[in-house]
C-alpha cells in the first residue's frame, strides 16, 4: 500500500522537476494512517453485522460453520485456502448488501444464497452492488478487508456457536459513512 502511494509520488516529482508537487512525508503517513484505521473500522462493523445476522439465521451459521470444518477441520485456516470457505464468501457479500456503507439504500430479506454462483450472476450485470464502491473508487482494500473478514469469522465459527442477547436492540447509527448497532452488539457465546 506504501508503494502504491510513493510511486505515483515520485513520479510527480520527477515530472515537475520540484518537490512541492508531490506529497510530503506527514501527508504520506496521514494517508497511512486513515487507510489503516478505515480499513480496520471497515472489516470490524463487518463482522458485527455478520455475527448479528449468524445469530438471528442459525441455519446460515452452522452451514458456514459445516464448511469451514471440511476445509480446515479444527486446525488454524491458513491464507491459501481462505477461497474454499464457498458459504463464508456467499454470506461475506450478503452483509454489507444489506448493511452497505451506501445508506440511503434500504435492502431487505438475508438470502446469502443469491451469491451462490458469483456477484456478477446475483447482479445480472447491473452497478447495485457496491460494498467497496465502484468504478474508479473502488476501495483498494476491499480484497484485503474480504480476506481479513473470513479468517476471523472462520476462527469463530470452529470455537463458538452464538445467539443474539435477549438485550439486544436493533437500532443503527451512521458514524462517518457506516452503519453500526446503535446499542451495541450483545451475544450469547458457546464454545464448542
Amino acid at each position: 500500500m506504501l508503494g502504491l502511494l510513493l510511486e505515483p509520488n515520485f513520479k510527480e516529482i520527477q515530472e515537475h522537476g520540484n518537490e512541492r508537487f508531490g506529497m510530503t512525508s506527514e501527508e504520506v503517513i496521514q494517508e497511512c494512517k486513515l487507510f489503516f484505521f478505515a480499513g480496520h473500522e471497515t472489516t470490524a462493523i463487518l463482522l458485527v453485522w455478520t455475527l448479528i445476522l449468524l445469530s438471528k439465521h442459525s441455519d446460515w451459521q452452522a452451514r458456514a460453520r459445516d464448511g469451514i470444518l471440511q476445509v480446515f477441520g479444527n486446525n488454524i485456516p491458513d491464507f491459501e485456502d481462505l477461497n474454499w470457505l464457498k458459504i463464508v464468501t456467499m454470506i461475506l457479500n450478503e452483509v454489507p448488501r444489506l448493511y452497505t456503507p451506501g445508506v440511503m439504500i434500504s435492502r431487505r430479506e438475508f438470502n446469502p444464497e443469491r451469491f451462490s454462483e458469483g456477484v456478477a450472476k446475483a447482479t445480472k450485470g447491473q452497478p447495485c452492488f457496491v460494498p467497496f464502491g465502484g468504478g474508479p473508487r473502488m476501495c483498494i482494500g476491499q480484497n484485503f478487508a474480504l480476506l481479513e473478514a473470513k479468517m476471523a469469522l472462520a476462527l469463530i465459527l470452529q470455537r463458538f456457536s452464538f445467539e443474539l442477547s435477549p438485550l439486544y436492540t436493533h437500532a443503527l447509527y451512521l458514524f462517518l459513512t457506516l452503519l453500526h448497532p446503535q446499542y451495541g452488539t450483545q451475544l450469547i457465546m458457546k464454545k464448542l
